[in-house]
């Protein structure tokens, strides 16, 4: 684990009443430094302490995301010091995706727009 971008963790994130507060992100946001650029959210797993946020950088291929190694659990908190972009849009329901569409914006995916990529400023 000691290849993960090494990051100050600083409480941003305020998720107290709002269940489980793990995430899904890829290796491409934790390991190689880009931005979020495409989040969705799906049904969370019972159980598990699962948001059900997933975060991806959006240049991800098929193979990168078939392979369970590139991708995993973090808390929503940690990821924000990532990319604090996301934080305005973790309030949103099952079954919402949004894609970056510039430096600090994000929009509900409806696959009409190319995704923002963007390295993070480290």
């Amino acid at each position: 684990m000691s290849d993960y971008i090494k990051i100050e963790v600083k409480e941003l994130l305020d998720w107290y009443g709002k269940g489980p507060d793990g995430c899904i992100a890829s290796d491409k946001i934790t390991k190689e430094g880009w931005k979020v650029g495409y989040m969705f959210r799906e049904e969370p797993t019972p159980g598990f302490p699962d948001s059900g946020w997933c975060v991806l950088a959006g240049n991800e291929d098929d193979d990168y995301m078939n392979n369970a190694d590139n991708h995993h659990p973090f808390a929503l908190n940690t990821i924000c010091n990532y990319d604090p972009d996301i934080i305005p849009y973790l309030d949103s329901p099952v079954g919402t995706a949004y894609i970056r569409v510039s430096s600090d914006k994000f929009e509900i995916d409806d696959r009409s727009k190319e995704i923002f990529l963007q390295k993070q400023n480290r």
